[in-house]
Parts: C-alpha cells; structure tokens; sequence
C-alpha cells in the first residue's frame, strides 16, 4: 500500500513539471543593457575608429537566453523589413545623439512576413538575445527570432 501511495505522489510530482513552463522569457530592462564599457577601437577595413563594446556580467548571464524587451521601433531599411528596437523613441535615438549604442537592438524576426512596423511604436518583443562586439554591421545587441508579444 505505501509504495502504491508513493508512486501516485511521485506521479503527481512529476506531472506539475511537466506544465511548468519552460524558456519563460527574462524580463529584459534597457537598464541592464547598460552593463556595458566601450573604447575606440580602428577598423581598418572602413578606415574609421568606432566604438567596441566590453558586456558586464549582469549582460553576460543573458547571452543566448529568451528574453522580452519593450522598447520603440525605428525603421532602418523597410524593403529590407530592418528594424531596431530603442530604448528611446526617434527623436531622442542613438542614431540622433541623444543615447549610447546600448539603448538600441537589432530585431531579426522570427517569421519573414514583411510586417511593417510604424515609428515610435511601443511594442514588447521576445527573442533570443545576441551579444556581438565584432560584427560592426549589426548593432551590439540583436535579438534573434523576435516576436511581438503585445
């Protein structure tokens, strides 16, 4: 009897993980994106001196992890569908002067379904977060397979 009673506890137990949801996104604050040093560093191949980003470890932990960030949209290219997420709207962009390449993220959907996206629009994304210190085409933080989720 009592292994029959430990058996439907176990049961039970393993049936509550089996709905505990599993890659809950973190919740991601521009706040936390702000662990982050830069120096001048020369790239050779454009002939310019731009700024290369050292990420602290609240940034680091986060490396590859679902996450969700609402942050504003800004177009770059719309035939292309190349959008990025800022922490600021437009006027106040890093693109304008006003912010640190810190306040915005490259968005690479999850579905190429050319969705066009307005500026300014305040919107919640999910997606894998990306950090890229090499690749001075793409900004320092991308989030790969990004999703509305407002």
């Amino acid at each position: 009897m009592k292994s029959a009673k430990a058996l439907v506890l176990l049961f039970c137990v393993t049936s509550l993980f089996a709905f505990t949801p599993k890659n809950v996104p973190v919740k991601l604050t521009w706040e936390t994106l702000r662990d982050v040093t830069f120096k001048k560093k020369w790239y050779a191949e454009e002939s310019i001196y731009m700024l290369h980003p050292t990420f602290g470890p609240s940034v680091q932990k986060l490396k590859n992890q679902q996450v969700s960030i609402t942050g504003y949209i800004l177009p770059v290219d719309l035939d292309a569908n190349l959008y990025v997420l800022s922490a600021f709207p437009f006027s106040a962009c890093f693109f304008c002067g006003g912010a640190g390449p810190e306040t915005v993220m490259t968005l690479n959907f999850k579905k190429k379904d050319g969705k066009k996206f307005k500026t300014d629009e305040r919107l919640t994304f999910t997606g894998t977060l990306k950090l890229n210190a090499d690749d001075i085409y793409q900004m320092n933080y991308i989030l790969d397979a990004a999703e509305v989720t407002d």
